[in-house]
Parts: C-alpha cells; sequence; structure tokens
C-alpha cells in the first residue's frame, strides 16, 4: 500500500468531466449561430421598422377616430341616397332621373356597402390587436434581439473551451457559465416574455391576411372611389342643391350628415391616407417578421439553453481537488524518510 504524501498537483486542483463541457460549448456555438440561421440580422430590423412605422396610428384615439370617420362618410353617403336624391329627384319614386343625373355618385354608392365592410372590419381588426402591439411594442428593439443570443452564446462557448484547454481554470470558468445560464433564464421574465411574446404571436396571425400586396391595394383602390364618390357630393350634389334655392344654412338643417362628410372631407382623407401609407410601406418587413419562428417560441429560446448550461456546469466537475504524489524534492534526508515510510506500510 502506497500512501500519499498529503501533497496535490497545483495543475490540477479541479478535474472536470470533458464530455460535459464539451456539450456546454456545443450549446453557446449553437447560441451565436442561431441568429444567423435565421437570417435575424437581417429580418429583426424590418421589425423594428414595422413597429415604429404603425406607433402613431396605434392609440386608441387614433383607431377610435378611424371608426368614427367611417361612420361619418356612411352617414353621408346614406343620406345622399336616400333623402338627398329623393329632393333632386323629384320625389323616392323617380330615381332613374337621379341616377341619369348624377352617375359619378350612383357608381359610388353601388359600391360603398362592399368598401364599408371591408374598410369597418379592417379597423375592427386593427384595434382588436392594439393591446397585441402595445405588448409587442414594449419588448426591447427587434435590432437588438440577435445580440441577446450572439453575446451570451460567446461567452458560454468561451468559458467552455478555456476550460478544456486549461481545466485549472474550471472553478471559475464553472460559475460564470452558471451566472451566464441563470441569465439566460431570467432574461424572459425580465422583459416580461411570457406575456408579451404569446401577444405577438396573435398579432401576427391578425395581420396575415391585412400585410399583403393585394389587400393593401385593393384598399387603396377603395380610397380612390370613396374621393370619386366624395368628389360628386362637393362638385355636383352640393351645387345642385343650393341652386335649388337652399342656403348653406337650410342645407346644412335639412342634410346635416352631408353637410358634415363635405366639410370634413380633407381632414379624413388626410387622416386615413398615411396609415394605409404605413400598411403599404410595410408589408415586405411583416413578411420578414412572420418568416422567423412564432413568437411564442422565443421565451424558450433563452429558457431551454439556459437551464442546460446552468445545470451542466454544475454537473460538470466535483469541484474537490485530486491528490497526487508530488516529485519528491529535498534531499536524501526527505528521500530517507519516505523510503521508511513504505517500508513501514
Amino acid at each position: 500500500m502506497t500512501t500519499s504524501t498529503g501533497l496535490h498537483d497545483p495543475s490540477d486542483r479541479t478535474p472536470i468531466r470533458r464530455g460535459t463541457v464539451a456539450v456546454i460549448a456545443a450549446i453557446g456555438v449553437a447560441l451565436v449561430v442561431m441568429p444567423f440561421a435565421f437570417n435575424m440580422f437581417n429580418k429583426t430590423p424590418k421589425g423594428a421598422v414595422m413597429i415604429a412605422g404603425f406607433k402613431p396610428y396605434m392609440t386608441t384615439a387614433r383607431l377610435s377616430g378611424y371608426q368614427s370617420e367611417l361612420r361619418q362618410i356612411n352617414a353621408g353617403e346614406r343620406q345622399t341616397d336616400t333623402s338627398v336624391a329623393a329632393y333632386l329627384g323629384g320625389g323616392t319614386a323617380n330615381r332613374t332621373a337621379f341616377a341619369r343625373e348624377y352617375p359619378d355618385f350612383v357608381s359610388f354608392d353601388q359600391q360603398w356597402p362592399a368598401i364599408d365592410s371591408k374598410m369597418t372590419g379592417l379597423m375592427n381588426q386593427v384595434q382588436g390587436n392594439l393591446g397585441n402591439y402595445l405588448a409587442v411594442a414594449a419588448l426591447p428593439s427587434f435590432k437588438l434581439f440577435p445580440w441577446f443570443f450572439v453575446i451570451p452564446g460567446v461567452l458560454i462557448a468561451a468559458g467552455a473551451i478555456a476550460a478544456l484547454v486549461r481545466p485549472a481554470r474550471w472553478r471559475r470558468c464553472r460559475w460564470l457559465l452558471v451566472i451566464l445560464g441563470l441569465g439566460l433564464i431570467a432574461a424572459p421574465g425580465i422583459f416580461q416574455m411570457f406575456q408579451r411574446a404569446p401577444d405577438g404571436g396573435r398579432m401576427m396571425n391578425a395581420f396575415e391576411h391585412i400585410e399583403t400586396t393585394q389587400n393593401v391595394q385593393q384598399i387603396q383602390g377603395y380610397f380612390g372611389s370613396m374621393a370619386d364618390g366624395q368628389g360628386a357630393i362637393r362638385l355636383e350634389i352640393v351645387p345642385a342643391r343650393e341652386k335649388s334655392g337652399l342656403s348653406p344654412a337650410e342645407i346644412a338643417g335639412k342634410f346635416p350628415a352631408v353637410a358634415t362628410l363635405d366639410r370634413d372631407w380633407v381632414h379624413i382623407l388626410n387622416d386615413m391616407t398615411p396609415m394605409i401609407g404605413a400598411m403599404s410601406d410595410n408589408v415586405a418587413n411583416y413578411q420578414a417578421i412572420a418568416s422567423l419562428p412564432p413568437f411564442p417560441l422565443f421565451p424558450w429560446f433563452f429558457v431551454l439553453p439556459g437551464a442546460l448550461v446552468a445545470g451542466l456546469a454544475l454537473v460538470g466537475g466535483s469541484g474537490r481537488p485530486r491528490p497526487v504524489l508530488a516529485q519528491v524534492r529535498g534531499g536524501p534526508d526527505l528521500a530517507n524518510a519516505v523510503s521508511i515510510n513504505e517500508g513501514v506500510s
């Protein structure tokens, strides 16, 4: 039986499980690679542009205003189609004369039910997703998301590789890796991602049929039809009522919805047009974000690697020094003492 001298090799104070540490290094590399695999450096900035582009229009006041403006257009159109048409056409029975006299308005009147249904449905969808939009907008900027994977990934991989190359560094590297793993686990909680990411997923699903080139072009076409209809009211029907002997005050009293629409149309157009422009400008940005993994998965992209790194780091080495025989130095007296000790054993 050979006894130990009780001395330790300082180059191997904390033995490690190399396979376990190699897995940690692989997780770090995977975190670094993931943003490149999903093309996040190209796509997530487009998400930031989309969020910023919609910001001026995604407020309760603005969206409620759009709904009110649509009701205002509908009221003016309905009143023109009924009361005004009866007044100018000589009675409800003589709509043929009215249609022959004002064909531009009649054309718009035939298109309006579909336009109203589409636009009202659109605004209902957008307003219904206001909370989801605000949840996504409250997250850190989309531009930063790739770095939330790359930076911890580099640190994790570097710490694990350093421990593999120099096992004596394992004790310090081990606790660094535990801290990094716990940081990844904590990040979704800090940013409320478990609540906000599913909201973002619902918003993306709702906008799937809104943010398309075909839909935006259809809505832009509706605005052209609405402008034609309002133009017919302003340039043809309003002057015709004035020629019939009604004063502006009498027109406002007899046909208030038409008078209000005629007065507010420029404001309505200037209010709605930029919002439709933002929809058009962000079709490609939406599609870029939609091609990423679903929003509800993103919190787990932090939690799962973090849990693995922290857990593996804790079991990656015993943390206790391994006793070994030291090289005997000190001359013949120390050598003789060792020999006597061995003889006794």
